[in-house]
């Protein structure tokens, strides 16, 4: 039987940990024998994993940090891609699922569909506030917004309604016009 680090050195303190230049733990193991060891790009992203189990897993980055690919030893992978924004655009296993999504200009998602069946859209008014959402299960909700990102007024297919389009607002000046001078107290 291969020794362990740890007994090799005749550590008595535990746990042993040993971390890179860059503070990154690349070895860690307790008094019980167990050990993991751990790997790191130039970026500080685990690539490898290792224990005494027998467990593994490793890690592909592409330049930006997002992970692009997995796998384990239990055969398990998966599979990452990101548009030029880092919008997370699609996924695959080797379970047979994958999902891909789409982005607008400013990075609102606007459309998802995955392998189940299920797909949602949604639709952004220029200020990125949501305005509506469609889903495959039937459902949507719409919404407007003031002038200031208030959402004013909202609808959905379970029939909730709430409008507050008709309620006057006021600027200080308006009120005292309206009411003559006033001290508003905020407590």
């Amino acid at each position: 039987m291969n020794k362990t680090i740890a007994q090799q050195l005749n550590v008595k303190d535990f746990p042993f940990i040993i971390k890179d230049s860059k503070g990154n733990e690349i070895y860690f193991e307790n008094s019980n024998g167990y050990w993991d060891k751990s790997e790191y790009d130039s970026k500080g992203n685990k690539i490898y994993f290792e224990n005494s189990d027998g467990y593994w897993d490793k890690s592909e980055y592409d330049s930006k940090g997002n992970l692009i690919y997995l796998e384990r030893a239990n055969g398990y992978w998966s599979k990452h891609e990101y548009d030029s924004k880092g919008n997370h655009i699609y996924f695959e296993n080797s379970d047979g699922y994958w999902d891909k999504s789409e982005y607008d200009s400013k990075g609102n998602k606007i459309y998802f569909e995955n392998s189940d069946g299920y797909w949602d859209k949604s639709e952004y008014d220029s200020k990125g506030n949501k305005i509506y959402f469609e889903n495959s299960d039937g459902y949507w909700d719409k919404s407007e917004f003031d002038s200031l990102g208030n959402e004013v007024y909202y609808e959905n297919s379970e029939g909730i309604i709430k409008d507050n389009r008709n309620i006057p607002e006021y600027t200080m000046e308006e009120l005292e016009q309206k009411i003559g001078k006033f001290k508003l107290k905020i407590k």
